[in-house]
């Protein structure tokens, strides 16, 4: 299995991580995408990619809650622009970005132009991008429209929306959709979307150390748990755990071009 979205380098996992990488080791996660969020963790993420090359596959990016309220928010980006131009080591995408207005509408500005210099750089790079959406997937599917045609590709993290939403982004590029452990709550409905969704188009991801999956929901997530998400997959497509992660791992090795 390949987790598509750890933060498994965030100081959550100070005081265990040794333990946390070999619970996912043990579980069968081979790979682990580690997203970037601003320059205040970025050397945490490196500092763990560089423990392992072939395991541990950092991306670079300006998460949108970072652009709130931060006056040094040009600044931040043209740090991830001077990375990805002058990289420490292989960068496997750009992200996390996107738009989150669940806390504040107040910067959605910024956010936006943020966001689409982003999308600017991950087309300069040749680099699939890792998506963050909250609160504003009308805004975001605007904001991918108006890239339709010019190959932007990658990941909507943490998808939680319509199957009518699914089916614009999917018609928008090539993009695949990040499943993690909301799929797992039982009234969040994702499920129900889940189940209408091909397998060819889903990755697996915990977001860890967030949105921990049933059976430890309320404690901290880590990238072992991605055999929760893969299992409630499987039961919803009828199919086995073995053929979730044959598929999904095949999309993600595609998708971030392993």
């Amino acid at each position: 299995m390949i987790d598509t979205h750890s933060h498994i380098y965030a100081e959550e996992f100070d005081t265990d991580r040794d333990e946390a990488l070999q619970r996912a080791a043990d579980a069968g996660v081979e790979i682990l995408m580690l997203p970037d969020i601003d320059s205040e963790s970025r050397d945490r993420m490196f500092e763990l990619a560089a423990r392992d090359a072939s395991r541990y596959l950092p991306m670079v990016g300006l998460h949108p809650t970072s652009v709130n309220d931060n006056p040094k928010w040009q600044q931040e980006l043209d740090m991830v622009e001077s990375l990805l131009r002058c990289a420490p080591m292989r960068l496997y995408g750009v992200g996390e970005i996107g738009l989150d207005l669940y806390w504040s509408q107040d910067y959605y500005r910024e956010q936006r132009e943020v966001l689409h210099a982003q999308f600017e750089l991950a087309l300069q790079y040749d680099l699939p991008v890792a998506i963050h959406t909250r609160s504003a997937y009308r805004e975001m599917l605007d904001a991918v429209a108006t890239y339709r045609g010019r190959g932007l590709r990658g990941v909507l993290h943490a998808f939680a929306d319509s199957v009518d939403t699914f089916h614009k982004f999917d018609h928008l590029g090539e993009f695949v959709f990040g499943i993690g452990g909301v799929v797992t709550f039982k009234n969040s409905g994702l499920d129900r979307v889940v189940a209408e969704m091909p397998l060819e188009r889903i990755v697996l991801e915990t977001d860890c150390p967030y949105l921990t999956p049933v059976p430890h929901r309320g404690k901290r997530n880590e990238s072992a748990y991605v055999e929760h998400i893969c299992r409630k997959i499987a039961e919803l497509h009828g199919v086995s755990t073995a053929q979730v992660d044959m598929v999904t791992t095949a999309t993600a090795r595609h998708i971030f071009g392993l």
